[in-house]
């Protein structure tokens, strides 16, 4: 138990600083296993130790002690097109500037263990690591959308230890604590007058906060499994500090005691998964996103004076995931599936800050056995993002009003490493 102690407490220490990747707000890249199916069906697959993160009912189910560790490598490609973008007003002028991508390939990386506590193997225990909601993605300085945003990154690093107790062979309950951290920072151009028309804005904070999600783990056969998760809203009082900085680089604003709410939304999910013969597994999934819980970001200085605010609008989404597992030798397991997942995103809301649209998923898997207690796991998805226009006005402090007008053709590849380790 010392040496797990030890391995668990490490990777942490090395996951924890690692950053989120801005093609997706919700960050579903928690398991490779997982990934190489789309997460069809994920809350009701014990297959490893992720199951933690996704309905820690079913660690149950599990055999034995065991830990999963993995990297998601996220890499978003695309295009922005200016749609005639200008700041509009007395001396207004077109914006023209660059719009290079502003995506880069980002690991997301994840951390679970799983046990039966000593003496009864009907009460689990579980930890896991995760980074559930991201968003980073860095514009030229120049570009036509910079008065909408410049720079944005938001990374959560989830801390959730569990319990779970099986009733009998076919019924078990789960929950865990979800201990969450959020670190902010938004950039944007911002007008301030002849000589002063790309003064440069940002906000930068961080929050503590807790959560909880609860599942349940059913069996009614050997071959059918039956589950459902919900993952509660978590709300952060972010602590900011914005500036504002004028073209001759003098300092207009520095506010330490600015505040602003992020409502990350309550997630529930159905899942199945049914053995068709001992070789064939098949599995699906329905996730509902509370997503309307994220309807504006406002932030409020210290006087108590209203320095951005921006509408989301997000409005409830759900995903829908179909796959299959094959069990081809005791070394070898391959899998596949598709998801369809929704935007929450709306038309004259959506922003270049997250410029997302319906998204297709396509995944294919595998598991390696090296011997029964070592495993390897490799995924690869590709998922196309639905064409969308961005069409937003951002007053500025001259009054003059930055219409952002744009359109984004994106698509993303994710490949992936797991390990798993029974004890």
């Amino acid at each position: 138990m010392k040496k797990i102690l030890s391995c668990l407490a490490l990777t942490t220490a090395l996951v924890l600083p690692s950053q989120s990747d801005a093609a997706g707000f919700y960050l579903q890249e928690q398991s490779t296993s997982g990934l190489g199916s789309s997460f069809a069906g994920e809350a009701a697959m014990a297959r490893d130790a992720s199951i933690v993160y996704f309905n820690p009912a079913a660690m149950t189910a599990l055999d034995g002690r065991q830990f999963n560790s993995g990297v998601q490598l996220i890499v978003p490609t695309g295009s922005v097109t200016n749609d005639g973008s200008a700041l509009a007003g007395v001396g207004g002028f077109a914006l023209n500037g660059n719009s290079n991508s502003p995506y880069n390939p980002t690991p997301v990386p994840n951390f679970h263990f799983a046990t039966p506590l000593k003496g009864n193997t009907d009460l689990w225990f579980g930890f896991s690591v995760s980074f559930p909601f991201g968003l980073e993605n860095e514009y030229d300085s120049n570009w036509f959308g910079r008065y909408d945003s410049i720079k944005n990154d938001l990374k959560t690093t989830n801390i959730q230890p569990s319990l779970a107790y099986k009733v009998n062979d076919k019924l078990s309950f789960g929950g865990g604590i979800d201990i969450q951290k959020a670190d902010v920072r938004l950039t944007q151009a911002v007008d301030l007058g002849p000589g002063n028309e790309n003064s440069f804005s940002s906000f930068d904070g961080t929050d503590y906060t807790i959560g909880y999600n609860l599942g349940i783990f059913y069996q009614p056969t050997d071959r059918l499994s039956l589950a459902a998760h919900y993952r509660s809203q978590v709300r952060h009082d972010l602590k900011l500090t914005a500036t504002t900085i004028n073209e001759a680089n003098v300092t207009v604003l520095a506010d330490n005691g600015t505040q602003a709410e992020l409502d990350l939304p309550e997630l529930a999910t159905l899942a199945a998964a049914y053995d068709l013969n001992e070789k064939w597994k098949v599995m699906g999934h329905v996730m509902w996103f509370g997503w309307s819980s994220f309807d504006s970001l406002t932030a409020i200085s210290s006087t108590g004076t209203i320095l951005q605010d921006l509408q989301q609008n997000y409005t409830n989404t759900f995903a829908f995931g179909v796959g299959a597992e094959y069990e081809h030798s005791d070394k070898w397991t391959f899998r596949g599936g598709v998801q369809y997942d929704q935007t929450p995103t709306q038309d004259g809301f959506r922003s270049t800050r997250t410029p997302d649209g319906d998204r297709t998923w396509l995944s294919v898997g595998a598991t390696y056995s090296f011997n029964p207690s070592l495993s390897l796991d490799m995924a690869a998805t590709y998922i196309d993002v639905a064409e969308e226009q961005v069409n937003v006005s951002r007053t500025q402090p001259t009054t003059r009003v930055a219409n952002i007008n744009a359109t984004y053709d994106q698509d993303i590849q994710i490949i992936s490493l797991g390990l798993n380790k029974k004890f």
